[in-house]
């Protein structure tokens, strides 16, 4: 037998023990600079990062390159994270009313309970910003015309939110077929899924920016609003829309600290 070629052939034990406590390390760090965002807010440096985490910044330049890759790393995480939830939510629902309100609840409730961490996982850098100006969005086929389709954003957010884009044209459209409704080709309504998520995004970072106190309507209050404005049009603002007062998947209840490793499967 050629040992020689076995040898070859079989990964060096050592190494592979080293990946794995890299990823180990990595997936640590990460939770850490989570933890560190949530109460410093999204414009912590490197270094207050790594005092928070009780480390040097050596560490986190040496498995994440600079504060964007930091921050790559971290908004991808949390943008598994909410996606999991809000399919989750999508799935367990009995109609697509109630579909629609539970993951607009979904998505208001992970930003609310930690609006530092979804802010840095949201926000490219301003340098990396000013680069990607004059980028133009996707269209109704989630086609790019442009240099870049994120719009500004994180790679890793457009890509989320084309996902759930393309769940909610699925949902959208069997939605249509039970109404008897079949519109053309070139029809704007299709055009709904992708305009539903900027209407949710946008009055949901709105909403993280008003302080909280009597002005503000809690995060149940505003996904049912909104589902009415959805669906209904202008005359939600003061339509009573059928749904439950709160969403059937159970949401992790906005809290003072990030999700945990364990919800968070990681």
């Amino acid at each position: 037998m050629n040992t020689a070629v076995k040898d070859a052939d079989t990964p060096d034990g050592r190494a592979t023990r080293w990946d794995e406590h890299r990823l180990q390390r990595r997936a640590e760090l990460i939770r850490a600079a989570r933890h560190a965002v949530h109460d410093l807010g999204p414009q912590a440096s490197m270094g207050d990062i790594a005092t928070h985490a009780g480390t040097s910044k050596s560490v986190f330049y040496r498995y994440f390159g600079d504060k964007n890759g930091l921050q790559a790393a971290v908004g991808e995480r949390a943008i598994d994270f909410m996606e999991r939830e809000l399919l989750a939510a999508a799935e367990t629902s009995d109609n697509a009313l109630e579909g629609l309100y539970a993951m607009i609840s979904v998505y208001l409730t992970l930003a609310e309970s930690s609006p530092h961490v979804y802010a840095f996982s949201t926000r490219l850098p301003p340098e990396t910003s000013e680069a990607t100006e004059g980028s133009t969005s996707s269209g109704p086929s989630g086609s790019a015309s442009g240099p870049s389709a994120s719009g500004g954003q994180p790679a890793a957010m457009a890509d989320f939110f084309e996902r759930i884009a393309t769940v909610m044209d699925v949902h959208f459209r069997d939605y249509l077929r039970q109404q008897g409704r079949r519109p053309s080709v070139d029809s704007a309504t299709w055009y709904w899924p992708r305009a539903a998520i900027g209407m949710v995004r946008s009055a949901g970072e709105s909403w993280l920016s008003t302080p909280p106190g009597a002005d503000r309507p809690d995060a149940a209050r505003l996904a049912r609003k909104i589902t009415a404005w959805l669906t209904v049009g202008l005359s939600g603002t003061y339509a009573a829309v059928d749904l439950p007062d709160q969403p059937d998947h159970h949401v992790h209840p906005a809290s003072t600290e990030p999700s945990t490793p364990e919800q968070e499967q990681s």
